[in-house]
């Protein structure tokens, strides 16, 4: 029966598969971080972060991104633009009242909502609509 013998420089060093972009890498070396803070800053538990970093990440990666959409009438027709929530920079439905004023633009597939804190809110237009007053 073999055993493996993991020198002390084999644990201290993450394994990266080719594959692995460096976006992933950074998102898993970043949760690394926030849990060694979060449990204290105990020495020595680099590879345990790691791996809790990494499960946390391809776990998350894998959930299906959760669609929300805006519904905006222009003039008689109804946009209805997918945002997500990830990159929405905070939107909360119920930002805007029912009947509210509010501006917009357009370009292309993409709508532009003006919120109320001054951001906008990105939007991809999935589906244009008549208006039935």
């Amino acid at each position: 029966m073999a055993e493996r013998i993991f020198m002390k420089n084999d644990l201290e060093k993450p394994f990266f598969r080719a594959n692995e972009t460096d976006d992933l890498r950074e998102s898993i070396r970043s949760r690394a971080e926030e849990i060694y803070i979060r449990s204290g800053r105990i020495p020595g538990r680099d590879l345990e972060n790691w791996s809790q970093a990494e499960k946390e990440i391809r776990r998350e990666l894998e959930k299906p991104a959760r669609r929300r959409a805006i519904l905006v009438r222009i003039q008689g027709v109804n946009y209805i633009g997918e945002y997500h929530a990830e990159t929405s920079d905070a939107y909360m439905p119920g930002e805007f009242q029912h009947g509210e004023f509010i501006r917009i633009r357009i370009a292309g597939n993409r709508m532009f909502v003006r919120r109320p804190n001054g951001k906008e809110l990105e939007t991809r237009i999935v589906k244009t609509l008549l208006s039935r007053l």
